[in-house]
């Protein structure tokens, strides 16, 4: 018995170990220093500065007396929030709604090379509506969009990463 359960141990580490599987690391940039060019009190702006210093090889300069310091700029141009109606009941009563983010940025060198060209990121989630609990869905619109945001970050950290050379 014990002899069977080291062999489905040792089958299962080398299925694991043979189809390429590996815990996510933080990112290898290819910059030491980044200007984010977002605002202090903007909470996404925050959360995506916090997540690049935490990789321990970036410094993340906010402050713009210091861009020149900067290898490149982090540079939003467009963060669109909207709420659009997909769904309506037979008395016209609203049913559902598709929340909508779009994001677009991009990155350049202190020269003016651009290593990510305007790239637009567009995330959408779809939430039911009730009448009677329009308190807890715009609650739970809010968390919608955090969970959003959160995916965003991901999703521009994983960008970030992809730039191989300055």
């Amino acid at each position: 018995m014990v002899t069977l359960r080291r062999f489905l141990l040792i089958a299962l580490v080398a299925v694991v170990a043979g189809c390429g599987f590996q815990l996510r690391q933080s990112p290898n940039y290819a910059f030491t220093t980044l200007f984010v060019n977002l605002p202090e009190n903007d909470a996404m702006g925050a959360s995506l500065r916090r997540n690049i210093a935490a990789s321990g090889q970036v410094t993340v300069i906010t402050d713009v007396r210091d861009v020149e310091k900067a290898q490149v700029i982090y540079e939003p141009t467009l963060n669109v929030r909207e709420k659009v109606i997909l769904g309506r009941t037979s008395t016209g009563a609203i049913r559902e709604y598709q929340l909508r983010l779009r994001y677009r940025f991009r990155l350049r060198t202190q020269g003016g090379k651009e290593l990510i060209p305007d790239a637009e990121i567009f995330l959408t989630r779809d939430i039911n509506f009730n009448e009677t609990g329009a308190l807890s869905k715009e609650s739970e619109e809010a968390l919608l969009y955090r969970d959003m945001e959160n995916d965003l970050i991901q999703q521009i950290l994983r960008r970030l990463a992809a730039v191989r050379s300055l």
